[in-house]
């Protein structure tokens, strides 16, 4: 692995970032072509997962392509689905090289695009900035090896870990800046998810704002009993951007009728207990094509994510506020009877925002 190699491909990996809560149910790719030292051709995968990055990138370079280098963050497809292989339009292209980060899990292609790139007689490098690019498509691996998407869970808290006073008071704990951070970070993921309470508390939009993107995540709220109010914000949005709705078996008929009737998807769920199961609710999601879900919250839900073990990234913004042991606590019971027991995370990042402090956790490797 040269510096050069490193070079083009953590550009590669950031114009991957780029498609991040657009692609589903593709992954976001980047991809760059250099040729003699210079970038001819770049490209990332498109909303809706195509085009994709490499036959972006080509038709960039043109005829640059031939006897040139391709650097792209994932395992190139060799699979016909709903449009050619990228490894078969490398070949075309009459590049001279491949440098990739990661091999594809998926079963259609994982190990079949490098074997054709290298029967073509195209020279190809495997595992550049790999541990980089597994952490970028983290989700799509999750989808497509246990179906799953992957979760971040954010929590806005006092300094005492309270999300809101004793009569339900939350906005706003924390200041403008990081509340800006949330709207990009909601950007970034294909979903975001809450449960009943703070649908029914908050009356929240869910949506992307003052960013500029069009492009809006799907909403998804946890009900067992789909007892969520009809004159929401989320109940009129409903047939211009996705609601989706996690329910129980056991939730009132005449209101999934009536929710389908505004334009939401329901989703039944498997219960756990008097609760939807955590499990089901993410399968669900990952059947669906999801790869990256942004939870909200509430504290029941984050609870349930959390002792199931299905929280990969935990972002905490933590307010110069107290409040007291009558507040809202920001995650529910838990049943943590020994400190042995309980989630364990990795500081990764730490800074200020505005007058917060943002920090984030994830999953030990």
């Amino acid at each position: 692995m040269t510096q050069t190699d490193q070079r083009f491909m953590a550009l590669a990996l950031g114009l991957g970032r780029r498609g991040q809560g657009r692609t589903w149910p593709n992954p976001a790719v980047g991809c760059v072509i250099v040729k003699e030292g210079r970038i001819v051709g770049r490209g990332w995968t498109q909303p809706g997962g195509r085009p994709h990055a490499e036959p972006i990138a080509l038709a960039q370079a043109g005829m640059a392509a031939k006897g040139a280098t391709a650097y792209v963050t994932l395992e190139p497809c060799s699979h016909h689905g709903k449009t050619p292989p990228c490894a078969e339009a490398l070949i075309n292209a009459q590049v001279a090289r491949v440098v990739v980060a990661v091999e594809d899990s998926d079963g259609r292609v994982s190990g079949r695009g490098f074997k054709m790139l290298q029967d073509a007689g195209i020279e190809v490098t495997q595992g550049v900035l790999a541990d980089e690019a597994a952490r970028d498509l983290q989700g799509f691996f999750l989808k497509t090896e246990q179906g799953r998407p992957f979760v971040t869970l954010k929590l806005a808290l006092t300094l005492d870990g309270r999300i809101a006073t004793a009569t339900g008071e939350s906005q706003w704990i924390t200041g403008p800046e990081a509340r800006r951070d949330v709207h990009m970070m909601r950007a970034r993921h294909d979903a975001v998810m809450v449960g009943g309470g703070t649908a029914r508390a908050d009356d929240p939009s869910l949506t992307v704002r003052d960013l500029g993107i069009d492009d809006q995540p799907v909403r998804v709220v946890v009900s067992r009993r789909l007892d969520l109010p009809l004159m929401s914000n989320l109940a009129r949005t409903a047939k211009d951007i996705p609601v989706w709705l996690a329910h129980g078996a056991d939730a009132d008929h005449e209101l999934v009728r009536t929710w389908e009737g505004i334009g939401a998807e329901l989703m039944p769920c498997d219960l756990e207990g008097a609760h939807l199961s955590p499990n089901s609710i993410l399968q669900s999601l990952g059947s669906r094509g999801l790869t990256r879900v942004f939870c909200e919250g509430g504290g029941a839900l984050a609870a349930s994510l959390l002792t199931a073990d299905l929280v990969d990234e935990l972002v905490v913004f933590s307010a110069g506020k107290v409040i007291g042991a009558e507040g809202y606590p920001g995650v529910g019971a838990m049943g943590v009877e020994r400190l042995g027991a309980a989630p364990q995370f990795d500081l990764v990042e730490q800074r200020a925002v505005g007058a917060d402090v943002k920090m984030v956790w994830r999953r030990p490797t």
